[in-house]
């Protein structure tokens, strides 16, 4: 079987960034005397990007939305290469490359803005393993409108591959372009697994380029489109 695309969620689905997250907006929320958010809180807000955090963080602290955009602005600034406490989850890299060795085109579709996004690839020495990095204000939508996925699928030279992502948001973006869904079971999600369709499910990423393999076997033709003559 020759390789396909596969794209990536990236917090909650490669990385761990939960404890950079809940310090940037405690620190926000702290300059402001405001009180503090548990780790599990500001978790659980996560995965519908920066605005959508924040309409979370301003209604569980009961905060007057006229300060919406000065704090979103704050937690930019310090969020943009807020590194130190993410982690990769475990067996990722050897995953990555183990997919990037079997010649399948990697990409990232997330709602992370693209300016952290980047930070953190090359915070993880990822960035080459990408040629294909769509972000939260890569375009005028964001996840779970197929339009981002789209996107970074035909970045990479395809109309279709496979998607791999934690959440909610990742499985209906993926039904809603029609490709298939691998569910990563350990990052985000609210909802039981069952709930989110998926081709697979998997805990383990040394699991994952198995799963890839017998979809790709399963799937039919999911190569990269061919490019038209200069």
């Amino acid at each position: 079987m020759s390789p396909c695309p596969v794209i990536f969620d990236l917090d909650g689905t490669l990385i761990d960034s939960a404890p950079d997250i809940h310090a940037c907006v405690n620190a926000v929320l702290r300059e402001n005397g405001v009180p503090l958010l548990s780790l599990p809180r500001v978790r659980s807000f996560i995965g519908g990007g920066v605005e959508i955090l924040w309409s979370r963080v301003i209604a569980a602290c009961g905060i007057d939305p006229v300060h919406r955009r000065d704090l979103v602005a704050a937690f930019m600034a310090r969020y943009h290469d807020a590194t130190t406490l993410t982690r990769l989850y475990p067996g990722v890299a050897e995953a990555l490359a183990e997919l990037a060795a079997a010649g399948h085109p990697l990409g990232i579709c997330t709602n992370k803005p693209l300016g952290p996004t980047r930070a953190v690839l090359d915070h993880f020495g990822l960035a080459h393993l990408f040629p294909a990095v769509i972000g939260g204000d890569s375009l005028p939508v964001k996840k779970p409108d197929p339009a981002p996925l789209r996107a970074a699928f035909e970045a990479l030279g395809a109309q279709t591959g496979i998607f791999v992502g934690d959440s909610e948001f990742d499985a209906e973006t993926a039904a809603a372009m029609g490709v298939p869904f691998l569910l990563y079971t350990e990052g985000y999600r609210h909802s039981p697994v069952a709930d989110l369709v998926s081709h697979a499910h998997f805990s383990d990423f040394a699991a994952l380029p198995g799963l890839v393999a017998r979809l790709r076997a399963q799937a039919g033709d999911l190569r990269p489109a061919p490019q038209p003559a200069p």
